[in-house]
């Protein structure tokens, strides 16, 4: 009988245990968050990896550390984020955005002009950013593909 009490205890004990840490990680993006808006972005990254740890498809978590690496002009960790942002959720217009401005920066007409497309058909909170885009992108086309592609 002593053992099935000792038991049961054990058991709360873990239960409370594993709420307690339940509780930690749905901490761990709010407090990412507000130290990103504090623009402390090398505590916010850690506070938004532990929220991946605990939350692998936060695509929050995601978007914000490609957020932390574009303000350290980190090209690589800063496309890789956004890219899991899409995979989590492909309509998401705000990772579409920041990526075609980092397309548009690497020069890479073609993907640029992919999700540009892409982004007329989802933005949603973005879509003031639209012309943006499009502008950024027109600048950069090199003159003679302007006109090969008028005269087609």
């Amino acid at each position: 009988m002593k053992k099935i009490i000792f038991f049961i205890k054990i058991l709360i004990l873990c239960f409370f245990v594993n709420l307690n840490v339940f509780a930690d990680t749905s901490s761990f993006f709010n407090e990412g968050e507000l130290l990103f808006k504090k623009r402390d972005f090398t505590n916010a990254k850690i506070f938004f990896e532990r929220d991946l740890v605990f939350n692998p498809k936060s695509e929050k978590s995601y978007l914000y550390l490609a957020k932390i690496f574009n303000n350290k002009e980190n090209e690589e960790e800063e496309e890789m984020n956004l890219n899991s942002t899409l995979l989590l959720n492909p309509q998401n217009d705000e990772a579409i955005y920041m990526l075609t401005i980092l397309k548009i920066k690497q020069s890479d007409y073609q993907k640029a002009e992919e999700l540009i497309n892409k982004f007329d058909l989802v933005c949603k909170s973005f879509c003031s950013k639209k012309d943006e885009i499009k502008n950024k992108f027109e600048k950069l086309i090199p003159k003679n593909a302007k006109t090969n592609n008028t005269e087609n």
